[in-house]
């Protein structure tokens, strides 16, 4: 698969320009960057699932980062399918060795979301929700749409246990691109500009600032300040929902917090409160005062 900054590009949208991918290079990794390499692929099947077979076979390193202009086969959280036109948003992944206890490290997609809704909205200016554990949400037609998600796995590396995370964005998809009419972008959100690159900037050195601040901390979300920010981001908080948990359970009630190990504290209408560690959830109605 060939470096987007090769001659020869299949794709011709001009609203829609290549990654330029020596640029960033020269602009996020280096020295004194987390950032190690950066790879941007014409055509990949998932920047998760290349980023961790390289990792398996000893081809990546910490800090390796994977994009890819367009993915035929990106999943989501439970499988879920993600596809989008070329170039039409940011698909990448990013290899971590966290150096907190492992059992802190479900909190590195959650700092990765906290780190991607603050970058578009200083870059974007799209105020962009959280919704527990991994969504992005934006507004467009008045409606939550969600725009992007997060996956993080755990992947074996001849150097030891790792985490390839996995961001994707809709940026610049129209109403009739929507892989479900549910679904949004920046651009459908009213973004003030659709340039990827500035985006993946922004994306890439908040992630890094936050993990650092996480790993500082020894991967304590209080500490770290992170459980605060995802918390006032959380647009799951103080709705009505749904958490369909795993082998066919259901709860309702209210999500009234986010725990200090990045689960969702869900209280029952005889005031019962449960924790949820894992989950899809569905929100009934908007949060009291929206």
């Amino acid at each position: 698969m060939a470096d987007s900054d090769a001659s020869g590009n299949r794709w011709s949208d001009l609203d829609r320009p290549p990654l330029r991918a020596a640029a960033l290079r020269r602009a996020l990794t280096g020295e004194d960057s987390l950032w190690t390499s950066l790879d941007v692929l014409e055509r990949v099947g998932s920047t998760n699932t290349e980023l961790a077979a390289r990792a398996r076979a000893g081809e990546a390193e910490p800090g390796a980062v994977l994009v890819a202009e367009e993915q035929t086969a990106g999943r989501g959280r439970l499988d879920r399918g993600w596809s989008a036109p070329p170039r039409s948003g940011l698909f990448l992944s990013a290899l971590l060795r966290p150096d907190p206890p492992a059992d802190r490290w479900g909190w590195v997609p959650l700092l990765a979301g906290v780190a991607t809704a603050g970058a578009l909205a200083r870059v974007a200016g799209v105020d962009t929700g959280l919704k527990w554990p991994n969504d992005l949400l934006t507004t467009a037609g008045g409606e939550e749409r969600k725009t992007g998600g997060i996956l993080a796995e755990r992947v074996e590396t001849p150097g030891g246990a790792a985490l390839v995370l996995g961001i994707g964005i809709n940026v610049s998809l129209r109403q009739d691109e929507l892989p479900v009419p549910a679904a949004g972008s920046l651009l459908l959100a009213g973004a003030q500009g659709t340039d990827r690159d500035p985006l993946l900037r922004a994306v890439l050195r908040a992630l890094e600032d936050w993990y650092g601040r996480w790993s500082a901390a020894d991967g304590d979300a209080a500490a770290s300040t992170v459980l605060e920010a995802y918390a006032a981001g959380c647009v799951t908080l103080g709705r009505q929902v749904r958490a369909e948990l795993p082998g066919g359970a259901e709860l309702r009630g209210e999500a009234v917090a986010v725990d200090g190990d990045g689960r969702l504290v869900i209280a029952s209408a005889q005031g019962v409160q449960e924790p949820v560690a894992a989950g899809d959830i569905v929100h009934l109605r908007p949060a009291s005062g929206e």
